[in-house]
């Protein structure tokens, strides 16, 4: 389907593939096991020589059909769903790498991606390079003769800086590595990375890909050279999306595009009235002219996206208040939800890295992240607003 139909066709119609019932709705199928016609058929299945269900921690027709509709979105060649965005970054690892290889990282990592990069990875011998995400000769500086993956963000989180796709993309390629995006702000309906050099998108399905903060889920999108070897690991450590996870997963891609353009049209809404308070001395949002990539986001990007952070006076006895504030906007770390959210990075997101990497990512005492969701902008400016008040 991805050469003949639009986007917003194939985020309803890819990956349906019906039953004997001939059902209008994508069915959930919740078994762990298929049954085969004789023993060859069960050999055959198991061997590969014969395409088709074998057991659902590798195979599965709704996370199948998730999988197909998320890689016709992002114009993939294959995707391979995982339990969550993490397991699908660690998959992603394992299946390419080994022990003695180099991995050149953006330094604005989620705080997770960068403890499973710095402190996890380099427990098996694979170091990692953190190098400033938006400083495009860093990353060839970083370089060594077994550099094998580059991995960025973007925008990345929680201050949405914007790293060059193209750019890294040809600093990767140069030195026959591959590159990953982590594009679980944007989703395919705002950027699609692959069309701009990288080799494979890793998304946490947790956020915007559901929508609604129901259920957790990963996934990893792009060539299948690199989705065949992460089905290999899948296969055998299991870090496997439930049916159910899918079937949640795949219904809220059909309202992905639909989503993402009205929470993003509120984020920019919002970004705009907070650059005007009293008590806010920066905010960071790819949308206005403010941002220090703006051009390359919209070049990227159909918009600034539904991420806003902010910078209060204060420290974070100033932004612990704002947040205390809140009683619309749903303390909380997830994101990606139709119901906006407030965190503080410093002590959540990114609270179990170093004071030192903090510092260095630029996530202070006073930043707070909001996500932005579906409510009135009114509103959440009025509950912004108390806060910003005291």
């Amino acid at each position: 389907m991805n050469e003949q139909f639009d986007p917003d066709t194939l985020a309803i119609r890819a990956g349906i593939e019906r039953s004997q019932f001939n059902e209008h709705s994508e069915a959930l199928y919740l078994t762990s096991s298929f049954v085969f016609e004789n023993a060859a058929k069960a050999a055959a299945r198991f061997s590969g020589e014969e395409e088709g269900n074998v057991y659902a921690r590798f195979t599965n027709p709704t996370v199948s059909a998730m999988q197909t509709r998320l890689a016709a979105l992002e114009g993939a060649e294959a995707c391979i769903a995982t339990a969550s965005g993490m397991s699908a970054i660690l998959s992603l690892a394992m299946a390419l790498l080994q022990s003695g290889d180099h991995v050149v990282a953006s330094d604005g990592l989620f705080g997770a991606t960068q403890q499973l990069f710095g402190n996890i990875l380099s427990k098996f011998g694979i170091e990692t390079s953190f190098v400033r995400a938006t400083d495009l000769g860093a990353y060839r500086d970083a370089l060594r003769p077994r550099t094998r993956l580059f991995f960025i963000e973007t925008p990345s989180n929680p201050l949405t800086e914007i790293v060059d796709i193209a750019g890294v993309a040809a600093v990767a390629h140069e030195a026959g590595a591959i590159l990953a995006v982590d594009n679980c702000f944007c989703t395919p309906a705002l950027q699609r990375p692959l069309e701009l050099g990288a080799d494979v998108v890793v998304h946490s399905a947790t956020k915007y890909l559901d929508g609604q903060g129901r259920v957790l889920g990963g996934a990893v999108a792009g060539r299948k050279a690199v989705t065949d070897e992460v089905l290999k690991f899948l296969r055998t450590a299991g870090p496997t999306l439930s049916p159910f996870n899918a079937w949640v997963i795949l219904k809220g891609l059909e309202t992905l595009r639909l989503r993402m353009e009205a929470q993003s049209a509120n984020a920019l809404e919002l970004a705009r009235w907070l650059e005007r308070q009293p008590g806010v001395s920066r905010v960071y949002y790819p949308g206005l002219p403010s941002h220090p990539q703006h051009e390359l986001a919209m070049r990227q990007q159909k918009s600034g996206g539904a991420i806003v952070s902010f910078e209060v006076e204060g420290g974070r006895e100033a932004a612990w208040r704002v947040v205390d504030a809140t009683r619309v906007i749903s303390i909380t770390a997830n994101l990606g939800d139709t119901k906006t959210t407030i965190t503080h990075p410093a002590t959540t997101t990114h609270g179990r890295i170093t004071p030192e990497a903090r510092t260095a990512a630029g996530i202070s005492e006073g930043l707070l992240r909001v996500a932005v969701g579906l409510e009135s902008v009114a509103d959440l400016k009025a509950d912004l607003a108390r806060g910003l008040r005291g």
